[in-house]
């Protein structure tokens, strides 16, 4: 299915993209300095693990995976994790932390000497393992996300857009050999100019 490209706002107030389904993870809390938004760090998931579809990344997010559907999730059952935003394989989107809140995605990491990364960055989640190409749709729409976050949070900068990879190496691989930067780096150019 081809979702249209959309053009996205971020609601101020709320902090949360417009028009766009919210469901509220617990695993969350305050940033330490409110205004401190300065990166954007993407990443890859599928639960079960390299399978798409489903609600189990939602279930994840929100603490209701059923941890005997699949071996897997057995190892991940006390883990209390979330994104701010997740992408899934057809483009549609899904928030689960308002981005003035911190969410749990980056876990213990660096970037560019500063440590603990969730305290100053956006979480995107896209549905996705290393090995498997990304979809359009879902570079159109993270595009459009990067586009709102971007005029919503100006210490935000297309040079302040990274992988997990990057923020911990050694101990995370995604979003992985499957993700295509220059292909971001195409859609930014066509939407930002």
């Amino acid at each position: 299915m081809e979702i249209i490209k959309m053009d996205l706002k971020v609601d101020k107030p709320s902090s949360l993209l417009m028009d766009i389904p919210y469901i509220a993870s617990p695993n969350c809390d305050d940033r330490p300095v409110a205004d401190d938004i300065s990166l954007i760090v993407l990443h890859g998931i599928s639960l079960p693990a390299g399978q798409f579809g489903g609600p189990y990344v939602e279930h994840f997010f929100t603490n209701r995976l059923n941890h005997t559907l699949d071996p897997g999730f057995d190892e991940i059952k006390d883990m209390r994790v979330s994104a701010h935003l997740f992408i899934r394989r057809d483009g549609s989107i899904i928030q689960f932390v308002p981005f003035q809140k911190r969410a749990w995605h980056a876990g213990k990491s660096q970037y560019e000497g500063r440590e603990a990364c969730n305290d100053f960055s956006i979480g995107i989640e896209l549905e996705g393992t290393d090995e498997v190409e990304y979809t359009g749709n879902q570079y159109q729409q993270l595009g459009a996300v990067i586009e709102a976050i971007l005029t919503a949070y100006p210490a935000i900068s297309r040079d302040r857009i990274t992988g997990h990879s990057n923020i911990a190496p050694g101990r995370k691989t995604d979003p992985g050999s499957a993700f295509d930067w220059a292909k971001l780096a195409h859609v930014l150019d066509e939407r930002l100019g």
